[in-house]
């Protein structure tokens, strides 16, 4: 199973008041392991920077002079997602900035080349209802050191995003059990795999028997005879050494 982890930074909210995309990030996973490969492109978004984006993401104007616009990225970039599941955080907001980007190119909207779409974000609220979902918020929530977080940058929010979706979706990998697995594979309350401890069992001692009857006898006479588990033994059960 391949996956890409990806995130986008941009120069405003809405590509639709011709926002455009200033950097695009994805590492791979595949199996739920990450690969090593990674693709990080800075955008020239040929227009202004507004400031409140500005100040989330410290990227300058300046600083992408010099950088390619997406034209020349947008190959490198379908190429890389192509055929794999996407992660996104907030996904709906990453897409509409992507698909813009290649609408203008006259391309295919990133749907038709990647597998499917997974918006953490969305999953973070179904299994948080009602608490805060924010990639630094599920960081504190899962220990993800984010420490170094101190602007919003594509690449390393995708670092902190695998992280964080791995620790979301653990266990998910281990409900599928092989046929002949052994010894079977239990998931403890944590999500974390357990393994079933072989069982032990004790046969009781000659005292331990002796003692067990004499309950059965007592819980009898207060009964007037009506205790099952006497009845039980003394007409079902064979002794231990008899048992298979």
């Amino acid at each position: 199973m391949r996956q890409i982890v990806l995130d986008t930074e941009t120069t405003g909210l809405d590509p639709r008041h011709g926002h455009r995309l200033i950097e695009v990030a994805g590492i791979e996973l595949v199996n739920r392991r990450l690969t090593g490969r990674h693709l990080h492109k800075y955008v020239n978004p040929e227009r202004d920077i507004d400031a409140g984006a500005q100040a989330v993401h410290g990227i300058t104007l300046e600083f992408l002079a010099d950088k390619p616009k997406f034209a020349d990225v947008a190959d490198e970039f379908l190429e890389f997602i192509n055929g794999a599941e996407l992660i996104i955080h907030n996904a709906p907001f990453d897409l509409g900035f992507l698909n813009a980007e290649l609408d203008r190119l006259g391309r295919v909207p990133v749907g038709t080349v990647c597998s499917g779409v997974i918006d953490t974000l969305k999953m973070a609220k179904e299994l948080h209802p009602g608490k805060r979902n924010s990639l630094d918020a599920l960081c504190e929530r899962y220990t993800v050191d984010n420490s170094g977080r101190t602007l919003h940058g594509a690449l390393l929010d995708t670092e902190l995003l695998a992280e964080v979706y791995l620790a979301m979706t653990r266990g998910q990998n281990m409900l599928m059990i092989e046929p002949d697995e052994t010894p079977p594979v239990l998931l403890g309350a944590d999500g974390l795999a357990r393994q079933r401890k072989t069982l032990i069992v004790r046969q009781p001692s000659a005292e331990e028997l002796a003692e067990h009857s004499r309950l059965l006898n007592a819980i009898d006479k207060e009964s007037k005879g009506a205790c099952v588990w006497l009845s039980a033994a003394t007409t079902d059960t064979p002794p231990p050494e008899q048992r298979p």
